[in-house]
């Protein structure tokens, strides 16, 4: 495939400003001196789930971490409601050496005993001790003397024996400012939490003019159980949003609005989503559709030989069928059609985006009780008592709660200054991570958690320990060109695949293609399986990869 046309772009516009900022790299008004910074090989932002794999695979270099809470855990810890659970079974959510004790146990498992497994994870492999807790990134500065040609070849060592990036970090709340200099920097602040996406509204038709409360779900984490229940009980509440943590607090306001006297939750819908009520079709395990060797065969995937893609095309209409197959368990099962949740496109669309959601078993039992209610709707605004529809129709309301996601490229383009912040995204509208890891534009950085998998914990697992091989030089990288052409293969798949691609940037119906490609440039065997059955029929996960070789 030929690299895109806006490369060229790339060559002639942004190199110069890179150019430029390499040239000058303390052409910032108030940059610390030199002398003035705490320095180190290597710095990890975020002590999420992505940030621990990262971290355990670079111990050897003695990293920093800085992470913004006062403890590990990310999103589990900081966007969980009580009710949170798990979307998947242990044994698909655990680190290569380090399995569940209880592994086997079919149910899925909170988010206080995920944050414990994660904090057992850090002490048996002694990590607390690289983790800088309640210490914010605020600013990272590029400080490096690269030439405009590195950016245009080949990378040079992701530890260049110098420092190339300044952070500047603020610790414990407090007003002070302590700089770091870096060799290499690993982002793992993920896509969600801390910033959240709140819709557009028309003018007088926004949050200012509603007497009720709004509040982002967010917010809505922040609240213990009592506070929760008290904002939820015996109130309308509208919870905007039809995705997992949509559903997950719309099912506790039911819960809290139980007897005669409890009110109704109402969903404001915007974009139905397909919901699958657990891991079976009509009798069969889910991951036989998408999670096996075989069955991602029918799927498109990057780099196919001839005899593969044309194999791939004749067997292309199994992807309607299996979607088809699904759909047809989902609607048996769940009342879908009843409410007027049954998405207009293919179940394969949800799934290659990684937003199918598990629905709670007793989620619609509440809605057959009048407790959850449902308004679909592509626009909405507030009125004084309440929320205005697109059909003008109105809903009073006494709280809103907006489960509406979060601003993740925020979050990035807050710390990462010019000319590096406006490639985050360049040139294809969502970020072009080789490997799902490095920018090729962006020197002596790596990103985890900004693609997703069907296993986000595995393939962050396994995206980090060809991280840490390519850092120690057990290979090199192709050039820029060759990286971005790879990039530009995965997201036409995506294009062609799902409609949601720039909303969920997700490798899912060619994961075990990409860890093959991932153990191949390390040097290592791809195929991880005892025989060529299952090989063949059964499913991928962490334990697979304990001990590559």
């Amino acid at each position: 495939m030929d690299v895109p046309a806006p490369i060229n772009t790339m060559h002639t516009s942004h190199l110069k400003l890179i150019s430029f900022f390499c040239a000058n790299p303390y052409n910032t008004p108030n940059m610390a001196k030199q002398s003035d910074l705490l320095v180190s090989k290597i710095g990890i932002i975020g002590a999420g789930v992505s940030g621990l794999a990262a971290l355990k695979q670079l111990s050897h270099h003695a990293p920093v971490v800085f992470e913004a809470s006062d403890s590990l855990g990310g999103v589990w810890k900081t966007c969980s409601y009580h009710s949170t659970k798990l979307q998947s079974p242990r044994c698909d959510y655990e680190f290569a050496d380090h399995p569940w004790p209880n592994r086997d146990d079919p149910s899925f498992p909170s988010h206080d005993e995920i944050l414990d497994y994660l904090n057992s994870y850090a002490e048996r492999f002694d990590l607390f001790k690289y983790i800088r807790f309640n210490s914010k990134v605020v600013e990272v500065q590029f400080i490096g003397d690269r030439e405009t040609s590195e950016f245009t070849s080949k990378y040079g060592s992701l530890l260049p024996g110098q420092p190339v990036w300044k952070v500047a970090v603020q610790t414990d709340h407090s007003d002070t400012i302590q700089w770091y200099a870096l060799e290499f920097l690993v982002i793992c602040m993920g896509k969600y939490g801390d910033i959240p996406k709140i819709p557009n509204f028309p003018i007088n038709r926004g949050p200012e003019i509603f007497i009720g409360k709004v509040l982002h779900s967010l917010d809505y984490c922040k609240l213990d159980r009592e506070a929760a229940a008290q904002l939820l009980k015996g109130k309308k509440v509208a919870v905007v949003g039809f995705k997992k943590s949509a559903i997950d607090l719309a099912l506790e306001c039911a819960q809290a609005n139980q007897g005669p006297d409890g009110q109704p939750c109402t969903m404001v819908v915007r974009t139905v989503h397909w919901t699958v009520p657990h891991y079976w079709v009509w009798g069969l395990p889910f991951f036989l559709f998408f999670s096996t060797r075989f069955s991602q065969f029918i799927h498109e995937r990057p780099n196919q030989n001839l005899p593969k893609a044309l194999l791939c095309l004749l067997f292309s209409p199994m992807r309607h069928v299996v979607s088809k197959f699904i759909e047809s368990y989902v609607l048996y099962k769940l009342p879908l059609q009843k409410y007027g949740l049954k998405p207009d496109h293919p179940f394969l669309e949800d799934y290659a985006s990684c937003q199918m959601a598990i629905m709670p078993e007793n989620f619609f039992p509440q809605a057959d009780k009048g407790k959850i209610l449902f308004k679909n709707t592509s626009k909405f605004g507030f009125f004084r008592e309440g929320l205005e529809f697109e059909d003008n129709t109105k809903l009073k309301a006494d709280v809103v709660i907006l489960a509406t996601g979060y601003d993740g490229k925020k979050k990035l383009k807050n710390i990462l200054l010019e000319p590096f912040c406006s490639l985050l995204e360049y040139p294809y509208g969502v970020m072009p991570l080789y490997r799902g890891t490095i920018h090729p534009l962006i020197p002596n950085m790596a990103f985890l958690g900004y693609i997703e998998s069907v296993s986000n914990l595995h393939t962050a697992e396994l995206r980090s320990m060809w991280l840490a091989r390519l850092v120690d030089d057990k290979f090199k990288l192709p050039t820029v060109e060759k990286m971005l052409e790879q990039v530009s293969k995965e997201i036409e798949i995506m294009k062609r695949t799902t409609r949601f691609y720039k909303k969920k940037h997700c490798i899912s119906t060619f994961s075990i293609n990409h860890s093959d490609e991932i153990c191949e440039e390390m040097g290592c065997c791809s195929w991880r399986k005892n025989n060529l059955l299952s090989e063949v029929f059964s499913p991928y996960g962490s334990q697979d990869y304990e001990k590559l070789e």
